[in-house]
């Protein structure tokens, strides 16, 4: 899915500063009895520039061109031809009479239609039998050039907002407003940014390799990870496939195969367009709440290929935030097989409510294809992709460039953005409005060359340090910085201690991102919270900050003293090698807690400290995964989107600066987000370990418990913390959000856009009689090897479009002292 946090600050931050076309037109639609008519062709005569009226009847179109009259029709009534006096017509009124005829044919419901005897599903079936795939497809190879322009616009530009004291001293950017080709709303634009890139492709070979020719945008030129946010809020799609994802959600096609159970059609009209005789088919959704689309498309008689489609999501479509969604795509035929996409269109009307008169944000795509070229095979290594380093002069082109790769020239207006903006970004109060947002999401309180937080980690609470205070901050010059530095300074106030952490990275080699990095820990952990080994982190977030929201006593906190250093390389994309070496001191935090362990063979005596050395090398493996920026650190765009794997060698080492302990460790994690057509989206992972060798409890694997009630990832949420204990284990989680399918049935919960979670999870472990027998700490170590725990959950999300929460059961194992049966954890966060 996207880079959310990214999204939402330029969300958060256009809600709060909240030439002309040729031809405009908008009005109602209604019968003979003021009955208002969704679903009615307005096009301009003599043209393939149309929309449909919504399910009130009311329209808009606006066209560059200069047009005349309008058309309206639909199957039952005759059609009207209106002449247009002025160049704008606005408030028209328009009265269609029916053809008696066949009057008995034409009735607009929702539900379940007559199947039979319909010419527009006649229609739909021979689209289904002459599919076309996508042009580049059909060759063995492939190579195209690509025009993208990305738009961010207020909407409902009134005198309100225009009188609005935010805008003090930004007044001059309401002279550039204009008005949305789709909605027929004023708008005032706030971001543009365009590209051209060349994209090469290899269908044997299964490559692809896309090359930035160049960027140019304006109002946020060095936030390249706003840009990359930005563009990952459009996902690619394909219309004749039977889902279209758009954001986090599938949708289903109107081309689709089973669209016959979603969707009613009606064969609307028949025109030439491009010389091809072509059939209008208009087509809604058959109920309400679910994800479909209403719109219409024009497909040839002969070739049965889709010429034009438009989609327009319902507004009472289960998408947050989202108040409007329109897509609009034309197409080439190839020949009788093959067809080419030349250009498509994308626009999203984001708000905090589906108030129709609610404000919000335009987000608008323009893509444009051109100079296909086939069966041009480049050599393998052609495609190697490898991190590069940042080329600033791609973003730096003249004008001489986008003249002469502009595939779809800015009008006057559009080119006007780029003054506005340019002049927006020097106003001190815009500066103070962008400031907020960008703390807001990030957290860092941005200085010159340096940023203080996370804000969020001011204040913490565990049952050992009491209240705790933390202050931080990080080097920061760009996001393409070839070194970062970052640290900070804790204190608890029940336990009179100072914690620290720092941490250094460098960029060495910025082609196989060759880094070097080393760090300093000394600071209260709760151990054991996750199975694939995370002691090395420098400076992750504490999870023995949780003592307010804890269930039962939390206190099983041991002190962490980490010193590390690693080496890592990207030898392939995505593929990532790190070998690295770490020395820590752990020892119990908590006088109700002990990692004690006896240190010989008559079991007389113990000790309270782990010293430990350990070097480890790892592998990990994202296909898939995109990343925005090319110094020291990279932010992942599509966070929800790729898999990973996973594999982790560690050898402990004794006596090597006083290490206590020889071992192996070997850990396999798997992690594969799985989207299911329509039925909503899931994620599964898998995780497998083994340590060779006799070691105490602070260095077993701990099945992670999970006492507090906020979700964490991969952990049981009924078990206690240290409840199982392992030296060998597989776990396996599944998680699945059906994205309101079910509930979108029941009219009571239909309205709430609720959304179902349903859950399993399970872990198989044991431990040795050697590892047990060394345990001096009183906790008995005992592991799920009579068979596999397991747990299973049901839950409800969205509520109130940002909570969600679930219900967790206990399988087995209810016989444990203390343990407990049941759990209920909430969780937080903006989803579409």
């Amino acid at each position: 899915m996207i880079n959310k946090s990214a999204f939402f600050t330029l969300f958060s931050l256009l809600i709060c500063v909240m030439g002309i076309a040729q031809t405009k037109v908008g009005g109602v639609v209604k019968d003979s009895t003021g009955q208002a008519l969704p679903f009615v062709t307005v096009i301009f005569n003599n043209s393939s520039e149309g929309t449909t009226t919504e399910e009130d009847g009311e329209f808009y179109l606006q066209s560059e061109n200069d047009h005349t009259e309008l058309k309206i029709s639909s199957v039952g009534y005759k059609t009207e031809i209106i002449p247009l006096q002025q160049k704008t017509n606005l408030d028209l009124e328009i009265v269609l009479n029916e053809e008696t005829s066949s009057l008995a044919e034409v009735r607009i419901l929702r539900g379940k239609t007559s199947k039979k005897n319909n010419p527009a599903l006649d229609i739909l079936r021979k689209i289904w039998e002459n599919k076309r795939s996508n042009g580049v497809s059909a060759f063995k190879q492939y190579e195209y050039k690509k025009y993208e322009k990305l738009e961010f616009d207020l909407d409902g530009i009134d005198s309100s907002v225009v009188k609005n004291p935010v805008f003090n001293g930004m007044e001059f950017i309401f002279d550039y407003a204009d008005t949305n080709r789709i909605s027929g709303k004023t708008y005032l634009p706030v971001f543009i940014n365009e590209s051209v890139s060349k994209v090469y492709g290899d269908n044997v070979e299964n490559e692809k390799r896309e090359d930035l020719l160049g960027n140019k945008n304006s109002g946020f030129e060095q936030n390249q990870n706003l840009i990359a946010a930005v563009k990952d809020v459009y996902d690619e799609y394909n219309v004749y496939n039977n889902y279209i994802k758009v954001f986090d959600k599938s949708f289903v096609s109107p081309l689709s195969t089973t669209g016959i159970n979603n969707y009613n059609y009606i064969l609307s009209d028949s025109a030439y367009i491009d010389n091809k005789w072509c059939y209008n088919i208009i087509y809604y959704p058959r109920r309400e709440n679910e994800l479909t689309f209403k719109g219409d498309f024009w497909v040839n008689d002969t070739t049965w290929a889709v010429k034009k489609i438009n989609l327009n999501a319902s507004r009472d479509a289960n998408i947050n935030w989202v108040k409007e969604l329109y897509i609009e795509q034309e197409f080439e035929v190839l020949n009788d097989s093959v067809f080419l996409i030349s250009k498509d269109y994308f626009q999203a009307n984001f708000s905090l409510t589906k108030k129709e008169d609610s404000k919000g944000v335009y987000a608008k795509r323009t893509r444009v294809f051109e100079e296909y070229q086939f069966n041009l095979k480049k050599e393998k290594s052609f495609y190697d992709k490898r991190a590069y380093t940042f080329n600033e002069d791609i973003y730096k082109r003249d004008k001489a460039f986008w003249e002469e790769n502009r595939l779809e020239k800015l009008n006057s207006e559009e080119e006007d953005i780029y003054v506005m903006l340019d002049s927006l970004t020097k106003v001190p109060a815009f500066k103070r409005i962008y400031d907020l947002a960008t703390i807001a999401e990030s957290g860092y309180v941005e200085f010159n060359g340096w940023d203080f937080g996370p804000v969020y980690s001011l204040f913490d609470y565990n049952e050992v340090e009491g209240f705790r205070t933390r202050v931080g901050g990080r080097t920061y010059f760009g996001q393409h910085d070839p070194w970062r530095i970052e640290g900070y300074l804790a204190y608890g106030f029940k336990d009179d201690k100072f914690k620290y952490g720092i941490s250094g990275k460098w960029l060495l080699d910025p082609r196989s991102r060759l880094i070097a990095s080393a760090g300093k820990r000394r600071d209260i952990d709760q151990l054991g919270a996750s199975l694939t080994n995370n002691t090395t982190d420098v400076l992750g977030r504490s999870l023995a900050s949780s003592g307010l929201v804890s269930v039962g006593d939390n206190n099983k906190l041991s002190n962490i003293d980490l010193t590390t250093f690693n080496l890592e390389i990207e030898p392939w994309y995505n593929f990532n090698v790190r070998v690295g070496t770490s020395y820590r001191e752990l020892s119990s935090a908590s006088p109700a807690f002990s990692l004690d362990y006896y240190t010989n063979e008559t079991l007389a005596e113990t000790a309270s400290e782990i010293k430990q050395t350990e070097i480890s090398t790892t592998f990990t493996y994202t296909p898939g995964r995109q990343t925005s920026g090319f110094g020291v650190e990279r932010n992942v765009v599509n966070d929800e989107e790729f898999p990973t794997f996973f594999l982790n060698y560690s050898l402990g080492l004794k006596d090597v600066f006083n290490s206590d302990f020889d071992y192996k460790r070997l850990q396999f994690f798997y992690d594969q987000p799985l989207r299911i057509g329509g039925f909503g989206r899931a994620n599964a992972s898998l995780e497998a370990g083994k340590t060779f060798g006799a070691v105490p409890l602070g260095l077993l694997n701990v099945v992670p418990g999970n006492q507090t009630y906020f979700a964490m990832y991969n952990s049981f949420p009924v078990l206690n913390f240290y409840e199982f204990v392992t030296d060998t284990y597989v776990s396996a989680h599944f998680n699945h959000n059906f994205n309101g399918r079910l509930f979108a049935r029941i009219p009571l919960l239909r309205e709430l856009n609720l959304r179902e979670l349903v859950g399993v999870r399970a872990v198989w472990g044991e431990i040795s009689e050697e590892n047990k027998t060394l345990n001096a700490s009183g906790i008995p170590l005992r592991a799920p090897n009579r068979e596999p725990y397991y747990e299973y959950s049901f839950g409800v999300g969205n509520i109130l479009k940002f909570l969600s929460l679930e219900a967790h059961f206990r399988g087995n194992y209810l016989e444990i002292p203390e343990s407990r049966n049941f759990a209920i954890t909430a969780s937080f966060g903006f989803h579409f």
